[in-house]
């Protein structure tokens, strides 16, 4: 099955493993010796406000599972925690503290 690039643009990536969403897909890397796409890139949280740019998180070709209609399932070592709103909110002040 094909598959677009434009198509990837806006699907939510999930790790398998944990079942947190990671993000969505807002750009990928080709390898332009090969022709291969070499990863897929999911914008990461804002630093400083979004100051000082963005931690953005590469996912290799290698790692991506499944490809479905709204979702890509990926297993990989560099995923981020899964963040309290994904988790379930805590009561009182805790969030505050973390």
């Amino acid at each position: 099955m094909n598959c677009c690039i434009t198509e990837l643009r806006n699907k939510d990536v999930i790790d398998k493993q944990t079942g947190c969403r990671i993000g969505n897909v807002c750009d990928v890397e080709v390898d332009t010796c090969c022709g291969k796409l070499a990863a897929i890139v999911v914008a990461g949280r804002l630093r400083m406000f979004g100051l000082l740019g963005r931690d953005d998180i590469h996912i290799p070709w290698e790692d991506i599972d499944v490809i479905g209609d709204d979702t890509i399932l990926v297993s990989t070592k560099n995923c981020p925690p899964c963040s309290p709103r994904q988790r379930g909110r805590q009561s009182g002040f805790s969030n505050f503290f973390k």
